[in-house]
């Protein structure tokens, strides 16, 4: 049997996931309960605990940071000057687009590391062409 290829694992897939009134949330239970091996980054984590943080409260936000440091297979990247550089020019080649930081780090780790799936809600992971888990399935 063939590997699986990696994916990339943004923000808005571990909310799905997390929060059972997520629209998305059966989709992601099922796609996290057998993944390939995940990608994600630093700046994908801190958005996700503030989202849990502002929208919750301090329990709900460390029990999502928990859920990250458990996860298997889940790599988290560090964002060092390098990164964040590239990143920073993916925001000004899409310039026309409402993206944050982390999701131009996204869309920069998953063309330099060849990743061809994202886990993610958001149309602005696929502006360079890598499909949505959600129009998958």
């Amino acid at each position: 049997m063939a590997a699986r290829s990696r994916a990339y694992v943004d923000t808005s897939a571990f909310i799905a996931f997390a929060d059972r009134s997520d629209t998305h949330h059966p989709l992601f239970r099922r796609l996290f309960s057998d993944p390939p091996p995940l990608l994600t980054t630093t700046l994908v984590v801190a958005e996700g605990h503030a989202w849990f943080l502002k929208r919750y409260d301090r329990t709900r936000a460390l029990r999502f940071l928990t859920m990250i440091e458990e996860m298997a297979p889940l790599t988290v990247a560090s964002v060092g000057v390098e990164e964040q550089s590239r990143a920073v020019e993916i925001l000004r080649r899409f310039a026309d687009q409402d993206l944050t930081l982390a999701d131009a780090l996204g869309l920069s780790l998953m063309k330099s590391r060849r990743i061809r799936e994202c886990w993610s809600t958001d149309f602005h992971l696929g502006l360079t062409g890598v499909p949505l888990v959600i129009h998958q399935h």
